[in-house]
């Protein structure tokens, strides 16, 4: 599949009061063109800072990019200057941020603010901008779009809100959308809606789609290829199917083991022992080695990244047969 995104050894570092630390190490992925692509692990591990740094959104001075490319149609955006990367941004590549209630402005309408991307990127009018929101609007599911554009963010509901950040990533039917969290404090009826309007919409428009999330169920839902994170790193990367049926990295099983299954006994779960260890700190070797079961004394020395089967790598010294 031709990758509309490759990633090829991404660095990107912060640097803090306790010293300089190191979000994304040495991340490789490639989504191809139309694809669902699921980057997966617990908070902290690197993925959001991973969406931050295709967006060229870091905080200056203290976030940069110390190493690799960003290919995005052959174009590396690490080079491009900050004009070229705002005629990208929002237009060609889209994003989905975690809580609609922050990123929206409290003081414009929801209406106003999905045309502003419209006239900048689409070079509208103000009365095709308007038209064209309205059609937004009820393409995600907006009920009675014509008369929701004149509503303020704190007038809809969470579902709602999400669905209004849904049609303003959308607006200029970009190439890539990046879905951050994009279910994150929904209840499950909403979530599944959610779901289905970004895997209908997908399809509709011909778009790929970057979905970062700690949820393994939602991966199963709409994802083809999955890459696991842990600590800055990639630890494992397979096809949806294969990564479900044959979890290689001990963290990746402890993942699956940790959740909730029907017909389970009461306080059954198996959660992983320990907890992240800081990236200001990390243990020598493999970062998951003190929380592993399977650990030895050749975890202390970093694991290489490497292919167990066709499409499935892992980065573990003894990962699961």
């Amino acid at each position: 599949m031709e990758p509309v995104l490759e990633i090829k050894g991404l660095k990107t570092q912060f640097q803090s009061k306790g010293g300089l630390l190191t979000a994304v190490d040495g991340l490789e992925l490639s989504l191809g063109r139309g694809e669902t692509l699921g980057l997966v692990g617990e908070s902290g591990c690197g993925k959001s800072v991973t969406a931050l740094s295709i967006l060229q959104l870091l905080p200056k001075p203290a976030g940069r990019i110390a190493a690799g490319q960003i290919l995005f149609e052959g174009r590396d955006l690490v080079k491009m200057s900050a004009a070229e990367i705002r005629r990208i941004r929002g237009n060609e590549i889209s994003m989905i941020f975690q809580e609609p209630m922050t990123c929206l402005n409290p003081v414009y309408t929801v209406g106003f603010q999905i045309q502003e991307v419209l006239r900048k990127h689409r070079q509208m009018n103000k009365r095709e901008a308007v038209s064209e929101t309205v059609s937004m609007l009820g393409l995600v599911g907006i009920p009675e779009p014509a008369a929701r554009i004149d509503d303020y963010p704190h007038q809809l509901s969470g579902g709602m809100r999400q669905r209004i950040m849904i049609a303003m990533a959308l607006s200029c039917h970009p190439k890539i959308m990046i879905a951050d969290e994009p279910t994150t404090a929904l209840d499950v009826t909403i979530q599944a809606q959610i779901l289905d309007l970004i895997g209908r919409l997908k399809e509709e428009i011909g778009m790929s789609v970057l979905l970062i999330t700690h949820d393994l169920g939602v991966v199963a839902e709409i994802c083809r290829q999955v890459v696991v994170m842990y600590a800055g790193k990639m630890v494992e990367s397979a096809d949806v199917k294969e990564l479900f049926a044959a979890p290689a990295h001990p963290y990746t099983v402890g993942l699956f083991k940790s959740l909730p299954k029907i017909g389970g006994k009461e306080g059954a779960l198996s959660p992983i022992p320990g907890v992240v260890p800081s990236l200001l700190h990390l243990p020598a070797g493999c970062a998951f080695h003190d929380r592993c079961s399977k650990s030895n004394s050749k975890c202390t020395e970093e694991p290489l990244w490497r292919e167990i089967r066709p499409g499935h790598k892992v980065r573990c010294w003894e990962p699961e047969s």
